[in-house]
């Protein structure tokens, strides 16, 4: 397996931010909202600190095997065949992901833009640019998305500073209207999407240069600190516009871009929004292609992933046309099967794989 490539912590952790909060940022409010009510953001400190446990057991392997993926070291804790066996749901839940986030741009142009346009004229862009960007490498990824994830940070901070004038803090409270229970279930969604899926970075922790790789843990989590910080802000911005409404608007951070109106000179900056969403989306998109790409060539133990990068957007591309009848059906996938198919596909094995590596290394 080819190797070569390498980034420093600084780059990972861009990438990992950029990964957790691309598309999440847009589409996370509104249905969390729905959910939680005013205790969106509580939901998500609670989901975050899980994916900061997940987050923790990824660490931990990496300092006992630096040099190795989550697929080579799992073979030398459990063995060549369990890890096969468990490598099923993982492999299936990254197509799934991959499928849905492609989808998600589609579903996203077709209901605010171009309304006409059908599904398969986005997703087969997005597919083949991803793919060219896999092939690229993960050095490029790294430098391309630093400078595209600066753009909408700075774009989507100044589209919540514009609409400031428009917050309501008094929909804030109460924070917990219904109790606790709802709070819950919005954690259970947003742990699901997208806390869960830091497992696919066991797959990348292995290209950070050694000598600068001190610095890791720390840029690693101010990254997850950041994006929980991030999407709380946008929640609660998303709270004190729309109240009581904020839950029913489908992409609420551009429904909120649409309600900024600076004395008739700053209008109409959703497509800014837009913009974010689908940069976003196709970063994450890239990154999940990358990391199934690396992991079926670690499984079938070929010497470079790039073979397969795109025999496998073309299944994702195809799975994409007839994986999802309606909308509906993807709602309820992304806020009931997501969440479970995740526990069991990512959680549970990162879960295993490290009480092993514990187990072994304390009787050492």
């Amino acid at each position: 397996m080819d190797k070569l490539e390498t980034i420093n912590p600084q780059q990972i952790s861009v990438l990992f931010f950029t990964f957790m909060t691309g598309s999440s940022i847009i589409n996370i409010p509104a249905p969390l909202i729905g959910k939680a009510e005013s205790g969106a953001w509580l939901s998500l400190l609670i989901s975050g600190s899980i994916g900061m446990m997940l987050l923790g057991c990824m660490l931990y392997l990496h300092a006992r095997f630096p040099n190795a993926s989550y697929v080579e070291y799992s073979r030398k804790l459990i063995g060549s065949w369990p890890t096969i066996i468990i490598s099923i749901l993982p492999l299936s839940c990254m197509l799934h992901m991959l499928t849905a986030i492609v989808l998600d741009i589609a579903l996203f142009m077709k209901s605010s833009m171009l309304r006409e346009t059908p599904s398969y004229a986005f997703t087969s862009l997005i597919y083949t640019v991803a793919a060219l960007t896999v092939r690229a490498g993960l050095e490029v990824m790294a430098r391309m998305f630093t400078i595209i994830v600066i753009f909408i940070v700075i774009f989507v901070s100044a589209v919540l500073l514009l609409a400031m004038e428009n917050y309501n803090p008094e929909f804030l409270v109460p924070v917990m209207p219904q109790g606790l229970k709802p709070v819950l279930n919005g954690a259970f969604f947003s742990y699901g999407f997208p806390y869960a899926e830091v497992f696919l970075f066991t797959m990348l922790l292995q290209f950070v240069r050694k000598p600068s790789g001190s610095g890791l843990n720390r840029n690693m989590l101010l990254s997850l600190l950041m994006n929980i910080l991030t999407l709380c802000i946008s929640t609660v911005c998303t709270i004190m516009l729309f109240g009581p409404l904020a839950g029913i608007k489908k992409y609420s951070l551009y429904e909120l871009a649409r309600t900024v109106d600076v004395q008739e000179i700053i209008t109409r900056i959703e497509s800014v929004i837009g913009m974010s969403l689908i940069a976003g989306s196709y970063m994450k998109a890239t990154i999940t292609l990358y990391v199934l790409c690396l992991f079926v060539a670690h499984l079938l133990k070929l010497k470079d992933y790039r073979t397969i990068v795109m025999p496998i957007a073309l299944i994702a591309f195809l799975n994409t046309l007839v994986g999802f009848k309606s909308d509906m059906q993807w709602v309820e996938i992304v806020s009931i099967v997501h969440p479970l198919w995740v526990t069991f596909a990512y959680s549970a094995p990162l879960l295993l794989v490290t009480v092993v590596a514990f187990i072994r290394y304390r009787a050492k």
